[in-house]
């Protein structure tokens, strides 16, 4: 059988997946193009042909896409800075987003010395930013909590597979973030926190592949979106050392809440709002100051 053009058949999916209401059309169809014939996306000029075969294979992930299923569930990949993550149903696929939050916490960690940098990840989900930052800092000791057992196995299976590929081993914890008995022997001992907490306000109208495929312990906060920051946010004033940082997503609505609820206690300084590459407000940021009791304590 003849071998047929991979650009026809690119140009067709992109076609069926606009028509279904993919917002990236174009890209998830090359990206699906790439997975199919096993080469990177900016690559796919390299191979003008293909066998009937490797056709139909496409087309039929380009149905399944076409259905609203993640592309990251076709695939099987989601990616975090340096590495890539299994994902699928049952855990909450990474956004592109949260690679800005992991850039900052990395340019936290570059100002840190001495002792090995101490970690935590809060409601990590697939262990995205938690196992990208200990593969970009192999020196860091890096925790990770999860509430979601089925979650928590993804983030597990991720672990293992980093940890053979060479990375540093985090330590992954069962657990409620909200709860004051997390972690006890953390506390005071932690430089940086960070957490993509879910942050939706229940009831908002979410896309087809959200709605009907994250879980909803992963995305939703309560009324307010807020439901999981508020009581988290005692908890990161315990475990952060004094100079320490913490960086919390927010739904676009709460930034202004987020860093008003931090700027409130005494505990915290240097509170800042950062938006993502939309303009949108996206995580706030601040950093652990001592009390003057602290501070009388410290003396």
């Amino acid at each position: 059988m003849s071998r047929q053009p991979l650009r026809l058949a690119i140009l067709e999916a992109t076609r069926l997946l606009e028509e279904a209401g993919v917002h990236s059309p174009r890209i998830d169809a090359e990206l699906l193009a790439a997975h199919v014939v096993g080469v990177e996306r900016g690559r796919l000029g390299l191979v003008p042909l293909v066998d009937a075969e490797v056709i139909e294979e496409y087309r039929a992930l380009v149905a399944r896409r076409a259905e609203r299923i993640p592309l990251q569930h076709i695939t099987g990949v989601a990616s975090m800075g340096e590495i890539d993550l299994q994902v699928g149903p049952g855990v909450f696929v990474p956004r592109p987003e949260t690679e800005l939050l992991l850039a900052w916490a990395l340019a936290v960690l570059e100002g840190t010395a001495g002792e090995r940098p101490v970690v935590l990840d809060l409601c990590t989900g697939s262990g995205a930013l938690a196992l990208a930052l200990a593969h970009a800092r192999p020196d860091a000791v890096v925790h990770a909590v999860e509430l979601d057992p089925g979650a928590l196995a993804w983030a597990r299976r991720n672990a293992d597979t980093r940890a053979r590929d060479g990375d540093t081993p985090i330590t992954l914890h069962q657990g409620d973030v909200t709860d004051r008995g997390l972690l006890t022997e953390l506390e005071g001992r932690v430089d940086v926190v960070v957490s993509n907490p879910p942050y939706i306000p229940s009831g908002a109208q979410l896309d087809v592949e959200v709605a009907e495929h994250d879980p909803a312990l992963a995305l939703f906060g309560g009324p307010d979106g807020l439901s999981v920051i508020t009581p988290m946010v005692a908890n990161i004033a315990r475990w952060l050392r004094i100079g320490g940082a913490l960086a919390i997503e927010h739904d676009d609505t709460n930034g202004a809440q987020v860093a008003a609820m931090l700027a409130e206690r005494r505990v915290f300084g240097d509170v800042a709002e950062h938006s993502d590459l939309a303009g949108k407000p996206r995580f706030v940021v601040a950093r652990r100051v001592a009390t003057e009791t602290e501070a009388a304590r410290a003396r």
